[in-house]
Formats: C-alpha cells, structure tokens, sequence
C-alpha cells in the first residue's frame, strides 16, 4: 500500500542542511509537492454484438392417408407323417464259454547240506611280559617281549540245496456254442413329405402421405455502441510540482451544508469548481485530500458517517468532472477535530457551532 507523503521544502536565507531527497536546484522559499503522474485515458465508441444471429425453427406435422394391404397371417409349411421300419428275425451263433487252459503248479524239490565258514581271521601281536629273574630295581628293565599267533576261527552253518525247481502243469478246456434270437431291419423307417400352404388376411394401415417439415427462419444479430476507455499515456512517473505553501496545509471550502444532510446545492458545486477543479486541472500530477467535519451535536457514529458521505460527495462531483478518482481520498472525521470547545454537554450558540461544520482540503503526494 503507498504510503501518503508530503514533502514541503523551504528554503530559509542563512539555514544550510543536507538535501538527500527533492527536486533539483529548488529556489528558496518555495514550496513542492512529490507527485507520480496519472495515466492518461481517451473514450472510444465500439459496437459490439450483444446478441449473436440464431434460428427459430418451426415443425409442420406428417399428413397421413389410410391404405388397405394383404398380409401373410401363417407361413407356408410342411408335414411328415412317420412310417416306421419293418422287422424280421434271425439266430445269430455266439461263443457262450470261451476256451481256456487249466494249470497245476509242481512246486520245487530242496536238500541239506552244511558249510564251514570263517567268522574270524587269523591274528598276531607283539606281547611284553617280566622277567622273573630280573636284578634291577626297575620292573621296566627285565621286560621281554614275545610275538603271539592266534589262529582263524570258523563256524559250520547249515544250508538248503535246491535239487528241482517249481513248474506248472498245462490242460485245454474246450470252448461252448450257443445261439440267440435277434430282429433285423428288413424295411427301414421313412417319412411322407405334405405340403401345408400358407395363409393371407387383409389389414388398414396409416401410411405418410407427406413428412414433416422443419422451417428455418434466420434472426439477424443485434449490435449495440459501448463506451471503452483506452490507455494513452501510462502513469507512475515521479515528478515534483511547485505549489502555494498555503495549499499545503488545510484550507476550508465555503460549502454551507444543509443540517445532517450530504447533498450538494448549486453554491457548493460552483465553489468546488471555483476553488478544487480549477487547481486540478493546472495541477494535473497531484493529489488531494478531502476532509469533512462536523459539529458535536449528535451521535459520534452518526456524525463520523455523515462527515463521510459529504467527503464522497464532493469526490463523485469531481470525478463527474474529468478528474481521476486516483488523484482523490476522501475523509470523514465526525466530530473528532473541533476548532472551539463546543464538544458534547457545552452550550454554543449556532455560529460557534457552524466553525466546526467545514470540509477542508490539502494537497498530498503519492
């Protein structure tokens, strides 16, 4: 948000200070104001269509006539009838018992008969023994040592000798014969094709004897003329305005406003256009402050929101004028800054209290 700065630069016969900000080579005594340009605008009339072209479409309904027509109720079809196969019968030989081979198992023949086998081997070792006769205090020293054989042993197991091995013994057993009866096709079955023809009937019917019709009727666009504002000239350039030093600070405007009322008579528009729209327009770079006031006659909140309203009024009247809204800032303070003592609960005469009813304005910066 920009912040609202006045700058007021005075130059005073024998004061030197440093300067860190304003205009260049300003003359002593003067006053300036820091302005930033406003953009600059031009109205152009352009037509526009505010209604695009359509159609209106009407439908014209079937007309229908009534037609007499043969139609098929029973398809054409076709019947059999079922002649079943003639039968005669016949003896047809079969194997009743199949032959076969009988068995007689011989079962195998064994003996006895033993055998002699070693369970464990022959074996020999080196064993020390003492010497009975031995001299020396050490048992160690009369030791003798003696290889020892051990001979094999064996053990006899008895055993079975196969002396004929198990066989079978083959006898046929013939085949028996029988017969059985059987019926056989002698004729086979067949069908008689009949011919069953179709049926007709008669039927009304409504046929379309002309279709429906769709008309298409074109409505034409409609245009309409609008007021656009162009950008001509972009604002925000800085620029410092010489200024009366009076304008600095709040100076009244002759408005006599009616008793709680906002609206502005013919004498206060023509004072606004004598004093405000005037310095506008010379000034076209700087802004204003508007700044309302009232007596304290009633309430606070009353009086803050009567102050605003006349502030906006005389803001709407100057844009009405040409002048940008941008370059205006409009302020109600009520009843906040009285010029004389006649606050709530004192009593003031009507004059005393119509120094307190006055709009102000100020020239400000960006």
């Amino acid at each position: 948000m920009k912040k609202i700065a006045l700058l007021l630069i005075l130059a005073v016969t024998g004061l030197t200070y440093a300067q860190t900000e304003g205009p260049l080579n300003p003359e002593p005594g003067k006053c300036y104001v820091k302005c930033t340009t406003s953009p600059e605008f031009k109205t152009e009339t352009v037509e526009i269509m505010v209604k695009p072209a359509y159609k209106v479409l009407s439908v014209t309904p079937p007309v229908y006539k009534t037609v007499t027509e043969k139609v098929l109720v029973k398809e054409p079809s076709k019947k059999y009838i079922y002649h079943p196969a003639v039968y005669k019968t016949v003896e047809v030989p079969y194997i009743k018992k199949e032959a076969a081979s009988k068995y007689k198992v011989i079962p195998a023949k064994f003996g006895s008969d033993s055998k002699s086998l070693e369970v464990y081997p022959k074996t020999g070792k080196w064993e020390y023994t003492s010497y009975a006769d031995c001299q020396s205090p050490n048992p160690d020293d009369c030791k003798t040592l003696c290889f020892v054989e051990k001979p094999a042993v064996f053990k006899t197991v008895p055993i079975t000798t196969l002396i004929a091995d198990a066989s079978v013994e083959q006898k046929a057993i013939p085949a028996i014969e029988a017969t059985y009866k059987k019926q056989v096709v002698a004729k086979p079955a067949w069908t008689e094709e009949v011919e069953i023809p179709a049926q007709y009937g008669t039927i009304k019917k409504q046929v379309v004897a002309e279709p429906a019709k769709v008309i298409t009727k074109e409505i034409p666009p409609v245009y309409k003329n609008v007021n656009k504002t162009i950008l001509v000239k972009p604002g925000g350039i800085t620029t410092w305005e010489e200024i009366d030093c009076g304008l600095v600070k709040p100076n009244k405007i002759n408005i006599n406003w009616a008793l709680n009322s906002a609206k502005l008579n013919p004498a206060a528009k023509a004072e606004i256009d004598r004093v405000i729209v005037v310095l506008m327009k010379e000034k076209p770079n700087v802004k204003i402050e508007l700044a309302s006031h009232t007596d304290s006659r009633g309430s606070d909140a009353f009086n803050m929101e009567l102050s605003q309203r006349r502030a906006d009024a005389i803001k709407s009247y100057l844009i009405s004028k040409g002048i940008s809204p941008d370059r205006i800032i409009s302020k109600g303070y009520g009843e906040t800054r009285l010029l004389n003592n006649c606050k709530n609960g004192v009593k003031c005469s009507e004059r005393q209290h119509a120094v307190n009813r006055r709009t102000e304005y100020r020239i400000i910066g960006d």
